[in-house]
């Protein structure tokens, strides 16, 4: 039924499991998600290389590890309710729906909303609410959530975000300037937030009031 299917279980083989991804958990998903539908038909063939794809209007789909790492540290059991700063193809929101209660998505650029809700209805994704939107101002109406992941590069973890996680929760996000940056794990424990330092890496800008500035 999936002529990528071999591919995919070569992509986590190779790709995540050597890297030290170990829960199993998350490698499934990368094993069951069909990440080549959250690219352009003309370079699906690239879809699970070790590499990020643009996605169109200067965004792009993160390489699989990072999707993995990023997932990984989020700890989730499966009854977590998420925030995810830009949705970009969509494919992390898809990750994080196999593993978790309810993904609450925001994107800024209309046309990948438009395409990603499109993908998860085609899916079938009914625990995915995606919105247009200024991701540094986080879903106040929606709040708290238990886990927040920017897949954005940031100067700093935005002030909204570290407000509407609950007591307990992670934050994941690359933080840095906007050519490269380091992943943060920051938890929140009575009302105090402990940080962590994981693996360099480069994401787009985040844009926002509580982003980088200077771009529409």
């Amino acid at each position: 039924m999936d002529e990528f299917k071999k591919i995919r279980d070569l992509m986590v083989e190779t790709q995540l499991i050597t890297r030290g991804i170990k829960d199993r958990r998350v490698l499934d998903a990368m094993r069951r998600v069909p990440r080549h539908l959250f690219v352009d038909e003309s370079i699906q063939y690239k879809a699970y290389d070790d590499m990020a794809l643009p996605i169109g209007e200067g965004q792009t789909i993160s390489q699989p590890y990072m999707v993995a790492i990023m997932t990984e540290l989020l700890e989730l059991k499966g009854n977590e309710k998420i925030l995810e700063i830009g949705t970009g193809s969509g494919y992390q929101a898809v990750i994080l729906a196999e593993l978790s209660k309810e993904v609450y998505t925001i994107e800024r650029v209309a046309v990948l909303v438009k395409r990603a809700e499109e993908r998860f209805n085609f899916l079938g994704y009914g625990n995915i609410h995606v919105k247009v939107g200024d991701g540094t101002l986080g879903w106040p109406e929606e709040s708290p959530f238990d886990r927040v992941i920017i897949t954005a590069g940031t100067p700093k973890i935005p002030d909204p975000l570290i407000e509407q996680l609950s007591e307990g929760g992670i934050i994941i996000a690359p933080v840095g300037d906007r050519f490269s940056q380091q992943l943060i794990k920051v938890k929140k424990s009575k009302g105090r937030l402990s940080e962590e330092y994981h693996t360099p890496c480069i994401f787009v800008p985040l844009i926002g009031e509580y982003g980088w500035k200077g771009e529409d």
